[in-house]
């Protein structure tokens, strides 16, 4: 993969695409703009947002006067998507760049600094000589991807009045807010006022995946955060996350990623 194949730059200005360019586009726009225009509709008052936008789809960016730097434009190649790490993401199967919807994710406080972090050292390795540049590029993508995938409100601007697609990010959100108190996906259908059956269909028609993966999914992420990047101990993180015992989440966690929360603890201390 060559770097010429990526390119991000940030939005300072009103910016045109036209059909004739290769790259599909990743837009982050942080500080609230005018709008964005695709193909001929307008969508005003945006912020905080991300769109993913197909190479023949037609946009432009409206910004504010006066603005500095709104976000940031990542453009991606076909070579790139492609990449063995990327093209297995779930992001990847559910075909986010296409021409017949165009996703806006909305991002929660947490992860918009997550985002902008991530953005910020993929400009900044662009620009660098460093080795493995590559590999470090890829990396930062797939981490980007992951999280857009797992922890992005998921609400289509084409398809905002879908009903299944309103259940599943109303699900989504609930379980971002109440994983510690249930794991469960019968009690976020309770929640609901639908049936597990009902919400099984959705998710699966929607994000085709299980319902229970978009709890387990978000148990991984919140975990593996607290072991990194906290001193808590494992029988803190168990309890915080909603386990019964600290046995119980070292089981779920070996099951699911193949090691147990103490091996991953050991290599980030080593």
């Amino acid at each position: 993969m060559k770097t010429d194949t990526i390119h991000i730059s940030k939005i300072v200005k009103n910016v045109s695409h036209t059909s004739n360019v290769s790259d599909y586009t990743v837009c982050w726009i942080k500080d609230e703009i005018k709008g964005i225009e695709i193909d001929g509709v307008l969508y005003a008052n945006i912020s905080n947002s991300i769109f993913f936008l197909d190479k023949k789809v037609h946009w432009k960016l409206h910004i504010k006067d006066g603005a500095s730097n709104t976000g940031y434009l990542l453009q991606l190649s076909q070579e790139v998507l492609s990449h063995p790490l990327l093209s297995k993401l779930h992001i990847n199967k559910v075909r986010l760049f296409n021409t017949g919807s165009v996703p806006l994710f909305k991002l929660s406080p947490g992860i918009e600094k997550r985002t902008q972090a991530i953005l910020e050292m993929i400009d900044e390795l662009l620009g660098s000589h460093l080795n493995n540049k590559e590999d470090a590029l890829i990396s930062l993508l797939n981490t980007f991807f992951v999280y857009c995938d797992g922890q992005c409100n998921i609400k289509s601007i084409i398809e905002k009045n879908h009903t299944k697609s309103n259940i599943v990010y109303s699900y989504k959100q609930l379980v971002d807010q109440n994983i510690e108190v249930s794991h469960e996906v019968g009690y976020y259908a309770s929640r609901l006022n639908i049936s597990t059956k009902y919400l099984n269909e959705c998710v699966q028609e929607v994000l085709n995946v299980s319902s229970k993966s978009i709890i387990i999914e978000q148990l991984l992420i919140r975990s593996r955060h607290a072991l990194k990047f906290s001193n808590k101990t494992i029988k803190e993180i168990s309890y915080e996350l909603g386990f019964s015992t600290p046995d119980y989440f070292s089981y779920f966690f070996k099951i699911q990623t193949g090691s147990k929360p103490s091996v991953l603890r050991k290599s980030v201390g080593s």
